[in-house]
């Protein structure tokens, strides 16, 4: 019995702690991610940097649509055409579950054409909902945003 108990207390011990999640290094994590894909959006395009960074099954909440889920949300994003406009967005805030397996991002996002314009430029919040993913890093399961943001 001795043994038993010597062996499965490592046991035990190891699979309580293997799992735990430091939050505000995980927030850190995401917050750059989130940095990261906006860079993406602005070196390669909104729709590159979109589909790099959202999960398979991810859902797009945009103004005037139903609901886009996992492929018809991907053939939406593939379909757009950014050519003309640079979208950019800074995060404000991130928070992370205690198991730190989800978290979300909110900011505001700016879009102005190639040709700088401060006139043409348009502003508005988002929220991204984030997953992450098994062998690390995040992706994004829930984009939505909206517009009618002032001057910061």
């Amino acid at each position: 019995m001795k043994f038993l108990f010597y062996f499965l207390l490592p046991i035990l011990f190891y699979s309580c702690t293997r799992d735990k999640i430091n939050v505000e290094k995980e927030k850190k994590i995401l917050k750059q991610t989130d940095i990261d894909f906006s860079n993406i959006s602005k070196q390669k395009g909104m729709a590159a940097a979109f589909i790099e960074y959202m999960d398979s099954s991810a859902v797009l909440l945009r103004p005037g649509r139903f609901p886009l889920e996992g492929k018809d949300a991907r053939r939406f994003i593939s379909g757009t055409d950014d050519s003309g406009y640079i979208l950019t967005w800074v995060p404000q805030n991130v928070i992370i579950s205690k198991s730190g397996d989800i978290g979300y991002t909110y900011g505001t996002w700016t879009s102005y054409p190639k040709k700088w314009n401060a006139d043409s430029a348009t502003r508005g919040t988002y929220i991204s909902i984030w997953k992450r993913q098994k062998m690390g890093g995040w992706k994004v399961v829930l984009d939505s945003g909206n517009e009618g943001v002032g001057q910061p």
